[in-house]
């Protein structure tokens, strides 16, 4: 079982950058995938950026050039960096985690963490 704690969320303005950390628990398989999803109000759900166990990085078009995800796992720290964010970026956002297959197809979201909410003022 992994336990996920995510943190960083906040308001800012149109430009501004925030940094999401989501602290984990538990054990991953070789194989594992790690992502930050987000929900933005009133629409459905997306893996904004995604990180597996060898590496490899997908982000969603929208975010590309502009967030960065990262995996210490010595630390056993998923961090997301949003730079120059838009009012498009609020949203609820949620580290999840399969800890037993990497990313091909997709994140698996079999556990996530609370949710930290971003919000982006024009």
């Amino acid at each position: 079982q992994v336990q996920l704690m995510d943190s960083g969320g906040g308001s800012v303005q149109t430009g501004g950058s925030l940094r999401l950390s989501c602290a984990f628990s538990g054990n991953t398989a070789s194989r594992y995938c790690f992502g930050w999803v987000r929900q933005p109000p009133e629409k459905g759900r997306e893996a904004a950026a995604t990180i597996d166990n060898e590496g490899r990085t997908t982000y969603a078009d929208s975010v590309k050039g502009r967030f960065t995800i990262s995996l210490d796992n010595a630390k056993k720290i998923l961090y997301l960096q949003m730079n120059n964010l838009k009012p498009e970026d609020t949203a609820l956002y949620y580290c999840a985690a399969d800890p037993w297959n990497d990313c091909n197809g997709g994140l698996a979201p079999n556990y996530r963490g609370q949710g930290t909410q971003v919000t982006v003022s024009s």
